[in-house]
């Protein structure tokens, strides 16, 4: 029981009587409260609601991810749909890199173009351009159109005639004579196709690898003429048109002095039966060319035919001998003294042209160098020209074992070719005192005897191809017995003899017709000496021409002159023949040397073309097998 519940009934109605008391006595209270009190609460209030407020102004304020992340915005690009941030990243790294790589490209493409200056050509490519242009004034036979000098005409139209069916129409006049002498025109050929194949990119270079080629192609169609090149068997080679002795007087090349166009006299052929070293020579000069014009098939392939038609007629015992034995009229000035060298260099020419093993074979037949004492190491043997081929031959050879090294059965002579060349190019170093110089630095190879220049030519070419050889196939240098000689000293050998033909000498002159300022002006040349104006001079009036004083009327450019004596002295007289003729051969040196030296489209050789007609030293690899099938 309730203690405030007396009469022992419900409380519901005294609870809420004194409830209403008690809130009717608080609504007196409250307006009884201290009125600072209450203003001091509503201050409080207010300042609550402006915190709030200050609360919810940051929240407007903060980072979107601070309370609430911001839903993102996408490009519609058709067939999807994209970020809008990735797509204008896009966009803009697109634009900064048109603007950085592409827009200076088509600002540079759309400027007008300026080339730059080629660097001036060296003294090496100046004297090239030179002396090729001596094989244009030696044609003989019906000129071209074009033909580059303006004091040559048509001559020699009657040659052979009519005893040679067709005639011996065409080649070159040797020298100052016009006589056609075919032993030195062939080798000659042989040598301007060497230097073709090797420096084919050089000529290339100066724009005169055309020019070389119509040089060239003039030889080797008329060296197709002096032999029956439609038969299969041969009973005789053509030796030489023209020529005379020196003491005759009869009209003839020696004792007339008159220009070609104006010959009248018969001009004898000479015709052998027997001749080794010719047939030999003349087979090179077409293998080689043959090579030069193996982008001309049907022409190469005639070439080729001529070269392997002379083989059995120059490898006839029975018609071994030399071809100037008994010939007076050749004695007296292209004797030849061997016939073994040309046997080995047209071996070598021969398998590169055709690629038949039976050629190297013989080449590389320890009986053929014996015989030609290649490895006799005699100095005068070491020497190159018309009637040596030794150095050359094995050079050439040692290019084979260099390159493609085709191993048995061919190693052992190969190696024999390789290390005499080494020292034939040891002999033509100073150190070694195997050849004198003059104290200018003329080495002379022909001890001494007259006509030096050609000798130094060719001796400065096969240095300088020898150096390159060895250079294309990475190796420094060779050895002199037990002294290692680097490839730069063969390279300045070369230089320092090619350098003194084109006047770094002591008289300050330059052997080469029209290269430098001083140059021969009296040189001794039919066609140079005698004035090209229409009118015609008998045999003997054209003497008074070769005896005068006066210049040439006609420069015969790129003439390169037999050269000073042993003292460095040069006498600019014509009555001086041995000094101040020049000859094919002669040229045809200095050609290749100078392309070999002139820095003209690059320094390397072509190791390729040689090798065209090559037929692979190894079996072919076996075919792959077939792809399984399961």
């Amino acid at each position: 029981m309730h203690p405030g519940n007396l009469w022992g009934g419900r409380l519901d109605a005294i609870d809420s009587d004194r409830a209403e008391a008690e809130e009717e006595e608080r609504r007196r209270n409250m307006t009884e409260w201290d009125r600072g009190a209450l203003h001091s609460q509503q201050l409080s209030a207010e300042h609550q609601r402006n915190q709030l407020d200050e609360t919810q102004q940051g929240w407007l304020l903060a980072p979107q991810d601070s309370w609430k992340k911001k839903r993102k915005k996408y490009v519609n690009l058709g067939c999807i749909s994209v970020s809008r941030t990735v797509f204008m990243w896009t966009v803009g790294s697109i634009v900064v890199l048109f603007l950085v790589v592409a827009l200076p490209i088509i600002i540079v493409k759309s400027l007008p173009r300026h080339k730059s200056t080629p660097p001036p050509p060296d003294n090496y490519t100046l004297a090239i351009h030179k002396a090729i242009q001596f094989f244009d004034a030696q044609k003989s036979g019906k000129l071209p159109k074009n033909n580059r000098v303006s004091w040559r005409g048509d001559s020699g139209l009657k040659d052979g005639l009519p005893d040679v069916v067709g005639g011996l129409v065409g080649g070159y006049y040797d020298g100052g004579s016009n006589t056609k002498f075919h032993f030195p025109m062939a080798f000659s050929m042989t040598m301007l196709s060497w230097s073709l194949i090797e420096y084919s990119q050089k000529f290339k270079a100066i724009n005169e690898y055309d020019h070389m080629r119509d040089v060239l192609k003039w030889g080797t169609d008329y060296l197709l003429l002096t032999f029956n090149n439609s038969a299969t068997r041969l009973d005789h080679i053509y030796a030489q048109v023209g020529g005379g002795l020196r003491d005759s007087e009869s009209p003839d090349d020696i004792y007339c002095w008159q220009r070609p166009e104006d010959m009248s006299y018969d001009r004898p052929v000479i015709s052998l039966t027997t001749a080794t070293d010719l047939g030999a020579e003349v087979a090179s000069a077409l293998a080689a060319a043959s090579i030069v014009f193996n982008d001309k098939p049907t022409y190469a392939k005639k070439l080729k035919k001529g070269a392997e038609t002379l083989w059995p007629f120059f490898r006839n015992k029975n018609r071994r001998k030399r071809y100037s034995d008994g010939q007076p009229m050749i004695q007296a000035f292209y004797n030849s003294t061997s016939m073994f060298d040309e046997l080995m260099w047209a071996g070598a020419w021969l398998y590169y042209a055709t690629g038949n093993q039976t050629y190297i074979q013989f080449a590389t037949n320890p009986s053929v160098p014996k015989t030609a004492k290649a490895f006799a190491n005699q100095p005068e043997l070491m020497v190159p020209s018309w009637n040596n081929k030794l150095p050359g031959a094995m050079l050439l050879m040692t290019r084979y074992r260099l390159f493609l090294n085709p191993g048995f059965p061919y190693e052992n002579m190969l190696s024999r070719y390789h290390n005499a060349t080494g020292v034939t190019m040891c002999a033509y170093l100073k150190q070694y005192n195997v050849f004198n110089r003059t104290s200018g630095g003329l080495i002379q190879l022909n001890m001494g005897k007259p006509r030096p220049l050609e000798y130094v030519a060719h001796a400065s070419f096969l240095a300088s191809l020898f150096a390159d050889y060895l250079n294309s196939t990475g190796v420094p240098g060779w050895y002199c017995g037990p002294t290692f000689v680097s490839t730069q000293v063969l390279k300045d050998f070369a230089k320092s003899q090619i350098d003194y033909i084109l006047g770094d000498n002591p008289l300050k002159m330059s052997y080469i017709v029209g290269f430098g300022k001083k140059f021969p002006r009296h040189v001794y040349h039919r066609g140079a000496t005698i004035p090209n104006d229409k009118k015609r001079r008998s045999c003997r009036e054209g003497l008074k021409y070769r005896d005068t004083k006066n210049p040439n009327p006609n420069n015969i450019t790129g003439a390169m002159v037999g050269g000073p004596n042993k003292s460095d002295q040069f006498h600019d007289i014509r009555s001086n023949y041995n000094a101040s003729e020049p000859t094919m051969s002669g040229n045809a040196g200095i050609v290749a040397a100078l392309i070999s030296l002139t820095s003209s489209g690059g320094y390397q050789i072509d190791k390729n073309t040689m090798f065209n007609g090559v037929p692979p030293l190894y079996p072919p690899a076996p075919p792959s097998p077939k792809a399984w099938k399961p």
